[in-house]
C-alpha cells in the first residue's frame, strides 16, 4: 500500500538499440514511473533505464499518465500492459437516472482475455457496479513502482 500521494507519468525514452542482426536502431519506447512531480519523474526514469540502456538516452517527453491506477500481476506470462477503461454506474437520487462515470485503469497481462480477468478479480472484491467499455493493449515496455529508498534500508529484526 503506497502512504505517498504519488502520480503516475508516463516517460518517452529514445536510444540506440542493438537488433537480434546486430544492427544498432533508434527507437523510442514509453515507461510509467511512480513520483511526485515531474521532476521527479525525470529523475526516476533516469536512474531506471541507466539500468537497463548501456548507451546515453534521452527522456523525450514527460506527461501525467491517464490512469486512476494500476493493477499489477504476478503471474510469468504477464509481460503486456493494457489500458482498460471502466464505467462505475450510479443512480442519480433526485432524477433516478443512471449515470456512468469513466475511469482509465493499467493492468499487467499476457493477453486480453488475462486483462479482462485481472479486472474482474480485483473489481469483484468491490461493491460497486462497473462496466468494462474497452481493453486495448498498450506501447508501455513497463512500469517502475516507487519502492523503497536506499536510505531507509533497516533489518526486519535487530536481535
Amino acid at each position: 500500500m503506497r502512504s505517498r500521494t504519488a502520480i503516475w507519468f508516463e516517460c518517452k525514452i529514445a536510444y540506440e538499440k542493438v537488433m537480434d542482426d546486430g544492427l544498432q536502431k533508434k527507437v523510442t519506447e514509453n515507461y510509467v514511473v511512480d513520483a511526485l512531480s515531474f521532476t521527479e519523474a525525470e529523475k526516476r526514469i533516469m536512474e531506471e533505464m541507466s539500468s537497463y540502456i548501456s548507451g546515453e538516452f534521452t527522456v523525450k517527453d514527460i506527461k501525467i499518465a491517464p490512469y486512476g491506477e494500476i493493477f499489477f500481476s504476478d503471474e510469468e506470462m504477464a509481460d503486456r500492459w493494457y489500458k482498460c477503461k471502466l464505467q462505475f454506474i450510479t443512480i442519480d437520487e433526485k432524477t433516478e437516472k443512471e449515470k456512468r462515470s469513466n475511469v482509465n485503469y493499467l493492468v499487467q497481462a499476457g493477453t486480453l482475455n488475462a486483462a479482462v480477468r485481472n479486472i474482474d478479480e480485483v473489481m469483484g472484491g468491490t461493491m460497486i457496479d462497473y462496466v468494462i467499455a474497452s481493453v486495448a493493449e498498450t506501447t508501455l515496455m513497463d512500469v517502475f513502482e516507487y519502492g523503497k529508498d536506499k536510505h531507509d534500508d533497516k533489518p526486519e529484526y535487530e536481535g
